[in-house]
C-alpha cells in the first residue's frame, strides 16, 4: 500500500484519526513511537485559535519529534481559517486538514464542521482560502453528508480536488446518524470514483480484519483510525503490518506496559502541568485499566486520586492482571 500526499509518502497510509481531548501531543508522540503514517491534533476552531483562547494553542502543538503531524482547523469564515492555517504553518504543520465533518451540535450550531456540507459553494469558498494562504498539502476531513437525503461527498470532494485539497478522509456516516449504527464503507467508493486524489475511509476501523474489508468495499488507498486506538496506541502499527504482511509491533505486556502507561502519565504532566494533567490524563488511564481487567475498587481510586506521586505508584497494581496474564 502506497499513498503520496504532496511530494511526502504516507507509509503506512495507516492515520490516527483527530479526536477532541484525546489526540493531544502526549498521545500523538506515543502513537507516531509505534509507527503511524500520519497523526492528525484534535480539532482547532480558527476563531479561538487567533484569539489565543487558553488551551487552544496547546492542541496544535506539534513536539519536535513528531514530524508527521496534520493540524485540524475548523470555522466559518474564509478569513480567520485562511490566517489560522499560515499560523499553523508558521509553527511547524507538514499538512493542514479542514474539518467539515464534526457532528456536535455546538459545532454544527455555528455552521462548522459538518454543517459546511449544507452549503457547498461557501464550503468552497473556506477550502480555496486555505489552500491560498499556505504552500502545504491541504486535506479535507467529511462524512457522507448531512443526512440520507444529501449524500453529496462525492461533489464536495470533486470540487475540493479541483480547489487544491490533496487528500480527502471520509467517515462513512452522515453527519444525522453522529456515531450510531454502523459506517457504510461501500458508500465511500462513490467518492473514490469522483476523484483522482487518494480518499482515506474512517470509521469504525479497530483492527485489520475491519480495516481489510473498509479497503475492500471503498476502494480508498488508506485507513483512519480513532476510538480504535484509545487504551492501544500500538493498533496503528499492528494493523499497517498486517495489510503489509510483515512483523507485527511488539505489545507491551508485563512491566514494558507499565513504564508505557506511566511514561504517558507523566508527559500529559509535563504537558498540561500537574493538576490539569491528571484530570486529562484519566480517560486514558481509564480505557488502560479497562484492557488490563483492573479491579473496579482500585480503578476508581485511581481515577479519583489528586497526588499524581500516588497515581504512580498505583499504576503498577492497577495493570497487574495485565502483566499477570503476560
Amino acid at each position: 500500500m502506497r499513498l503520496t500526499l504532496g511530494n511526502r509518502d504516507i507509509l503506512p497510509p495507516v492515520m490516527l484519526a483527530p479526536l477532541a481531548g484525546i489526540t493531544d501531543l502526549p498521545f500523538r508522540t506515543l502513537v507516531s513511537g509505534f509507527g503511524a503514517g500520519l497523526v492528525v491534533s484534535e480539532m482547532i476552531a480558527s476563531g479561538e485559535f487567533l484569539t489565543a483562547r487558553p488551551g487552544t494553542r496547546e492542541k496544535a502543538e506539534l513536539g519536535a519529534a513528531v514530524e508527521n503531524t496534520s493540524v485540524q482547523i475548523a470555522g466559518r469564515e474564509p478569513g480567520p481559517m485562511a490566517e489560522a492555517a499560515r499560523q499553523v504553518a508558521d509553527m511547524g504543520a507538514r499538512v493542514i486538514d479542514i474539518n467539515m465533518g464534526c457532528p456536535a451540535k455546538k459545532v454544527t450550531g455555528g455552521w462548522s464542521g459538518s454543517a459546511l456540507m449544507q452549503v457547498p459553494d461557501h464550503a468552497l469558498r473556506l477550502i480555496e482560502a486555505v489552500v491560498g494562504a499556505v504552500d502545504l498539502p491541504v486535506t479535507l476531513k467529511t462524512r457522507l453528508g448531512w443526512d440520507d437525503a444529501a449524500l453529496n461527498a462525492p461533489e464536495l470532494a470533486k470540487r475540493a480536488e479541483g480547489a487544491g485539497v490533496q487528500m480527502v478522509v471520509i467517515h462513512g456516516r452522515t453527519r444525522c446518524q453522529f456515531y450510531k449504527g454502523r459506517a457504510d464503507w461501500a458508500a465511500i467508493r462513490a467518492v473514490k470514483e469522483a476523484v483522482t486524489i487518494p480518499v482515506v475511509a474512517n470509521g469504525d476501523i479497530t483492527d485489520a480484519a475491519t480495516a481489510r474489508e473498509a479497503l475492500r468495499l471503498s476502494g480508498a488507498d488508506g485507513v483512519m483510525i480513532g476510538r480504535g486506538a484509545q487504551g492501544a496506541p500500538w493498533v496503528l502499527a499492528g494493523v499497517a503490518a498486517e495489510l503489509a504482511g510483515s512483523a507485527p509491533p511488539e505489545i507491551p505486556r508485563g512491566g514494558e506496559l507499565i513504564n508505557m502507561v506511566s511514561g504517558h502519565y507523566e508527559a500529559m504532566l509535563r504537558f498540561y502541568g500537574p493538576e490539569l494533567g491528571n484530570r486529562v490524563a484519566r480517560k486514558h488511564l481509564g480505557w488502560y485499566m479497562d484492557r488490563a481487567g483492573t479491579p473496579a475498587a482500585l480503578r476508581k481510586t485511581v481515577m479519583t486520586e489528586r497526588d499524581t506521586a500516588r497515581v504512580l505508584r498505583l499504576l503498577p497494581e492497577a495493570l497487574a492482571c495485565e502483566s499477570e496474564a503476560a
